[in-house]
């Protein structure tokens, strides 16, 4: 007996092109005729947002040949944390299991093989509790294994099951009790990357993340995310139009156009993909005349 295909949620709000890219994308998987789609479509925080969610509704409402599509259209602005949440939630006690994408994500056709598969194959085993479609633009990848795991979850399209969601913690307070010095080292990649910034600034009132607390609950479990060598994944957002995104191409990828065919047998991380993330990590931002390029841009793009 086939196992069902899990189902995709796709979170969309006020970029009607975006949306457009991303639907389209979606649309020519493999797997999406046989694909269940449920669309949480935001409401407007404002008047002047009126016209674009209406262009995004049109969009959305086309037919777009999936198994079957569920909308599910905000009559007021939840914001893009708490939409997830409930959203995510509400699927995943349904069915198990969920494809989880936003309105700015481009996927490989064969993204949702790719996720369905790994959704498979680590269904019962706990340690796994994220499964990755993005992969870093990462200096020589071709030395990493075809897939790898990795401790930090990644938002550009992700899937997980209803055994690991059910660890989501939304409390940052209890999330972080107990946490000493060294486990904030591990925890922000021997402190290459900002998370515990991030964790800071959600504390303070000034980001409002679903995602820094979803990594901080996984990593509170010792818990794994599976990550592909080449990413399925495309992040088409950062063009400064999202609410959470400043334009940069640091994290530009080629999307991959095969299926994926080795998987982990042992479930633990990847030395190896960890040394090449965490280099990644340290030279992210280039040297001081690039640091500066971008932070005017970011200036150009916020005026």
């Amino acid at each position: 007996m086939n196992t069902p295909l899990a189902p995709i949620v796709l979170f969309v709000y006020n970029r009607p092109e975006h949306t457009l890219r991303t639907l389209s994308a979606l649309a020519q998987n493999f797997s999406a005729p046989e694909s269940d789609l449920f669309i949480y479509a935001d409401g407007a925080k404002r008047d002047h947002n009126q016209e674009k969610i209406a262009q995004v509704h049109e969009i959305i409402d086309r037919p777009w040949g999936f198994k079957s599509v569920t909308i599910v259209r905000r009559t007021k602005n939840w914001g893009l944390a708490a939409n997830i949440i409930d959203g995510v939630t509400t699927v995943i006690n349904r069915s198990g299991k969920a494809i989880i994408l936003e309105d700015d994500l481009e996927t490989s056709p064969y993204a949702l093989q790719y996720f369905n598969d790994a959704l498979n194959r680590y269904q019962h085993q706990e340690k796994v509790m994220s499964i990755s479609g993005y992969n870093y633009p990462l200096k020589n990848a071709e030395a990493l294994p075809e897939t790898f795991f990795f401790r930090v979850t990644n938002s550009w399209g992700w899937a997980t099951w209803d055994r690991a969601w059910k660890h989501f913690n939304p409390n940052i307070e209890e999330l972080i009790t107990g946490l000493d010095a060294a486990s904030i080292h591990r925890f922000s990649i021997d402190g290459k990357e900002n998370f515990w910034k991030q964790v800071q600034q959600f504390r303070s009132g000034k980001i409002n993340s679903w995602a820094i607390r979803w990594y901080l609950s996984v990593f509170r479990q010792q818990g794994l995310t599976l990550y592909p060598r080449h990413s399925y994944v495309q992040n088409i957002g950062t063009d400064g139009t999202g609410t959470h995104s400043d334009a940069e191409n640091t994290y530009r990828v080629s999307l991959c156009q095969q299926t994926t065919h080795s998987f982990p047998e042992e479930t633990k991380e990847s030395a190896e993909a960890y040394a090449a993330i965490k280099d990644f990590y340290a030279h992210r931002k280039g040297n001081l005349w690039q640091r500066g390029i971008r932070y005017i841009r970011k200036i150009i793009n916020n005026s």
